[in-house]
Order: structure tokens, then C-alpha cells, then sequence
């Protein structure tokens, strides 16, 4: 199957437009539940991660997303134009000195809803994979 793509602008008000999307997904491919909840919480953590952290909010680059089913997984790719970052140096959002930090769960979050995430491209791209019953 051909994936699926869209891009928008980075501003955080095109999250709707990331909603809207994952929606026409389910309705497409018949998500349960479960899934659809997993699927949304951890693509908008992370098209809003490429939004704010990997384009610094500039309107002026994109996020781009595509959508691919392959087997029994439907696959989230999301890909920003910043520089990238380290993802195998990040704090752990679990250890008593960050509990009271206001960020940096969205990629713990992302790595528990999903069955699998891979970073590429020195994180510029992330790849969210949900295993489908």
C-alpha cells in the first residue's frame, strides 16, 4: 500500500489538523479503540515535539507525516527539518529529579503507547509502529 502523507507548518494550532487525520485513519483501517487512543496521544507528542523542539516553532518549515500499513502494523513517520538531537542521552522523566519538570515525557510517553520507536536521520525522523490485533 502507498503511504499516505501530509505536511503542515509548525504552529501548534495544526495539531487539529494531525487529529483529523488519525481519524480518517480509523474510520479507514477499522482501529480499535485501544489503538486509535495509543495511535493519537503518541503521534500529536510527537508531530508537537517536531513543531516546538525540531523546527523551533517556525512556521517557514514543515512536519511531515505519512502513514504506512504493512502486514499487521500501521507505521507513523514523522519527520521535522530541524537539526536533529540526541535521543539516546535524554533524562529520565521517571527519576525523582524530574518528576516536577513540566516536559520531557513525550518520548518516554511515545516508547509506552507504542510497540516500537525508532529514531533516524539524528532524530529528525521518528518512526511509530502499533501492532494491529
Amino acid at each position: 500500500m502507498d503511504a499516505i502523507k501530509i505536511q503542515i507548518p509548525s504552529l501548534s494550532e495544526n495539531i487539529r489538523i494531525i487529529e483529523s487525520f488519525i481519524d480518517n485513519a480509523k474510520e479507514q483501517y477499522n482501529f480499535t479503540d485501544d489503538i486509535y487512543g495509543n495511535i493519537m496521544i503518541a503521534v500529536t507528542e510527537s508531530v508537537n515535539n517536531a513543531i516546538v523542539h525540531g523546527n523551533q516553532s517556525d512556521k517557514s518549515k514543515n512536519v511531515h507525516l505519512s502513514l504506512n500499513l504493512e502486514d499487521n502494523q500501521v507505521k507513523f513517520t514523522i519527520e521535522d527539518e530541524g537539526p536533529g538531537f540526541d535521543y539516546d542521552n535524554l533524562p529520565d522523566p521517571t527519576a525523582p529529579e524530574n518528576l516536577e519538570k513540566p516536559g520531557g515525557r513525550g518520548i518516554f510517553l511515545m516508547k509506552n503507547l507504542c510497540d516500537e520507536v525508532s529514531f533516524i536521520d539524528n532524530g529528525k525522523k521518528v518512526i511509530l509502529s502499533f501492532y494491529l490485533p
